[in-house]
């Protein structure tokens, strides 16, 4: 009976030793990634808001989308999305490394892209890149 007993225990802190050294292990996530996509869910949501009270999803370039769902644009709705911080001085919206994102738009759907850490967006058919995007 003490031998299962002292074999249990030395199982339980076996297992425990082997999860602190595999979480230890265990990459770490950027917090500007994460803030990345939290931004671009929001954005697409506000997108998809936008289109569901105009009829279409506004057009133009990064600051003339801003100022679409920011109340600015000829149809003059509010959506609100984002931080403070998720826009530069000219009004773009911004990712977490200051870069402008772009927009792509379908019929039903949006793509928010990041240029990524090196703030240069890059051609995914020419090699690696760390360009981040988000779907809906």
């Amino acid at each position: 009976m003490r031998t299962w007993l002292s074999l249990l225990v030395f199982l339980a802190l076996a297992a425990t030793g082997w999860g602190f050294a595999v979480a230890k292990r265990a990459p770490k996530i950027d917090p500007k990634l994460v803030a990345f996509r939290d931004q671009a869910e929001g954005l697409i949501v506000g997108l998809q808001q936008y289109k569901e009270f105009i009829g279409s999803f506004p057009k133009g370039s990064n600051i003339e989308i801003a100022k679409a769902i920011n109340g600015q644009g000829d149809k003059r709705i509010l959506i609100i999305v984002g931080r403070k911080g998720d826009v530069n001085s000219k009004g773009e919206f911004v990712d977490p490394w200051g870069t402008p994102l772009q927009f792509f738009f379908s019929a039903d759907g949006v793509m928010v892209r990041s240029a990524g850490p090196n703030q240069v967006f890059e051609d995914s058919m020419a090699g690696p890149t760390d360009d981040v995007f988000r779907t809906n």
